[in-house]
């Protein structure tokens, strides 16, 4: 039994992010490389036993220019990259759809408008975009009103083809976190809806919206009610059309709020922009997911971001909807491990290396790839516009504090699972030799015991990661100092 205090913490806990289940442990490449015969652990093999991290450590140092191996330990062993991975999708996404490509999310009508009346059905069109908000999804609903449309006397429909329909990212994980969402060819707040509670004299006021900077609307097609039990913390049943959720009312004290998965991305979307259109005048009635798209003409449209900002987005939040999205566009394929496998191949054949991606943002814990042949992809990506999207992560001193105006940069893209904990990215002296470098921990032993509703928040997990992180921040300091 959960004490209360551990339940209400969990309950506010937005960012964790828990490990799945094991996959091979090795990669089938041989460990041996040109130019890394004579390379070893050195000093770094000393930090990674003082770190006492368990399970396995790997790492590898290259000069990007040459792909000289400077330092290695376990290199070729095969770990789950977590959200590392993420890197490997900006990577596979731009050489497929290139940087400037845009989603695009559409109003169209099968009919004239004529005195502001539709003459037919009115469909909002969705083509997959991971990055669009209720407040650009307001201003799509702004547009459409300026073109003077005030009823439809057809249906409303919704389209959202673009990609296929993903109940979730991961099955392996607690229903009710907002990283695991569904995915659609219509998306929005990266498909979670916010959940809001204040304690009144009476009980509870419950209350789902899809807040936005600037607009506040709320959400029917999501309810939640209260229940009088200690665990679990949420429950959750999916209904044809609905989502209906449960929360223990003992966790929720005077009030909060928190994000929760959303499992009917397309009816959600369709359910705010209703909502956002009667704030003009228009109602619309009850929507039509349909699985083609007729012909029609374009009243208004919303575009995203071009795709370089929306991977530069991706990686500094790592959010996990984005790189599945944007995955699943790149491929054209119709699962997560089709589309993810698509991706494997091209890296095999792009950049020479072995890689096992069962997704593409590496929530699911049975991707692997070892730090060689991360950091091999890397060195690969230097010339793209790969480095210039990382977030920088700073040169850090003996206690994990970044060193303000250091010369030396260094960026990277991070990736956590309980338990698993890995970066990758680059050394960048103000002169010198650029450094390429990949880390991966990882304990899949104590990652597996965890029951479903410890993985949110496991016992020992965040002294664990900032464990990690120091090493990493120990091996970084090293390698900038050795040999930049």
């Amino acid at each position: 039994m959960y004490s209360r205090r551990w339940v209400l913490s969990a309950l506010l806990a937005g960012a964790a992010v828990p490990g799945c289940a094991e996959a091979p442990s090795r990669s089938p490449r041989p460990a041996s490389r040109p130019g890394s015969s004579g390379a070893s652990a050195g000093g770094g093999g000393t930090i990674v036993e003082a770190a006492g991290l368990g399970g396995a450590v790997g790492f590898v140092v290259m000069e990007t220019g040459s792909g000289k191996v400077l330092e290695a330990m376990n290199e070729a062993v095969a770990q789950p990259p977590a959200s590392v991975a993420k890197a490997m999708t900006t990577i596979y996404a731009l050489d497929r759809l290139g940087p400037n490509y845009r989603y695009t999310t559409r109003v169209m009508v099968t009919g004239p408008v004529q005195s502001g009346r539709v003459q037919g059905d009115l469909i909002l069109v969705g083509s997959g975009d991971p990055s669009l908000d209720t407040d650009r999804l307001g201003d799509l609903a702004a547009a459409l009103a300026a073109r003077g449309v005030k009823e439809v006397t057809g249906r409303f429909l919704a389209f959202a083809g673009g990609i296929p329909h993903i109940d979730e990212i991961d099955r392996d994980q607690p229903d009710h976190v907002g990283y695991n969402p569904a995915i659609s060819g219509l998306n929005l707040n990266y498909n979670r809806v916010n959940f809001e509670w204040k304690r009144g004299n009476k009980g509870y006021a419950l209350s789902m919206d899809a807040r936005g900077k600037r607009f506040v609307p709320a959400v029917s097609m999501a309810d939640v009610s209260a229940v009088a039990r200690d665990t679990p913390l949420f429950t959750y049943k999916r209904g044809q059309n609905r989502d209906q959720w449960t929360v223990a009312q003992t966790a929720l004290g005077k009030g909060g709020s928190r994000w929760l998965p959303v499992r009917h991305p397309e009816l959600y979307t369709a359910d705010v922009f209703a909502t956002l259109m009667r704030a003009h005048g228009l109602r619309l009635g009850e929507v039509s997911l349909i699985t083609a798209l007729p012909a029609g003409t374009v009243l208004a449209e919303s575009r995203s971001e071009p795709l370089s900002d929306v991977m530069r987005d991706m990686l500094k939040y790592s959010t996990n909807i984005t790189a599945e999205a944007v995955g699943l566009t790149a491929s054209g394929g119709q699962s997560l491990a089709q589309s993810a496998g698509q991706m494997q191949a091209w890296a095999a054949a792009k950049h020479g290396i072995s890689s096992r991606f069962v997704d593409h943002s590496g929530l699911g814990g049975d991707s692997r790839i070892s730090a060689a042949d991360m950091a091999l992809a890397f060195r690969g990506a230097r010339g793209t516009m790969l480095p210039g999207l990382l977030k920088e992560q700073g040169i850090r001193d003996a206690k994990g504090k970044e060193i303000k105006g250091h010369p030396t940069r260094v960026v990277a893209k991070t990736g956590t699972l309980n338990f698993v904990s890995g970066l990758a990215g680059y050394i960048q002296p103000a002169s010198g030799k650029e450094l390429t470098f990949a880390i991966f921990s990882a304990d899949t032993r104590r990652r597996d015991a965890l029951s479903m509703s410890e993985r949110e928040s496991p016992e020992g997990g965040a002294a664990w990661t900032r464990r990690a992180r120091n090493m990493q921040a120990q091996l970084i300091s090293r390698w900038a100092g050795v040999y930049t």
